[in-house]
């Protein structure tokens, strides 16, 4: 089950304000997604990256984990979230955040069934060296 923050904005923010900036690059779009690193710092061996993601409507980010826990901010659209089981475990409209906790027992996949784009701030807090996430496949679902 996913947590909601109720902190919003300001917290988040100054967790991310903590963060050295570093030059914006885009990542490898998945199935019509994007991502573009904001700012990157270690720490005890522990990397925090904040990127900008944006999901266009009718798209998804694929089914994956993260090897550490992750904080997001809805900036733009609603993302629909959905667990292993198929089940929407999370519906985020504009303003709200959320968590995902790590490890392969939770596979996840965020949707965007809207008509606008879905662009999330999203703090990874990952081992060092740790890709963004990690892939799994489709557990059954009759959607990708």
């Amino acid at each position: 089950m996913r947590a909601s923050l109720r902190t919003g904005p300001a917290v988040f923010a100054a967790l991310c304000l903590t963060l050295v900036a570093a030059p914006a690059h885009a990542t490898p779009p998945g199935p019509g997604v994007s991502g573009r690193v904001l700012a990157q710092t270690t720490v005890d061996g522990t990397d925090y990256t904040l990127r900008e993601i944006t999901v266009p409507p009718g798209q998804a980010t694929g089914w994956h984990y993260h090897d550490g826990p992750l904080y997001g901010y809805v900036k733009e659209g609603t993302l629909s979230h959905y667990d292993a089981t198929c089940a929407r475990d999370g519906l985020y409209r504009k303003g709200d955040s959320l968590t995902e906790p790590p490890g392969p027992g939770n596979v996840h996949i965020g949707r965007n069934l809207g008509k606008r784009p879905l662009v999330l701030d999203v703090l990874y807090v990952l081992p060092h060296g740790s890709p963004f996430s990690e892939d799994a496949p489709n557990p059954g679902c009759d959607f990708q």
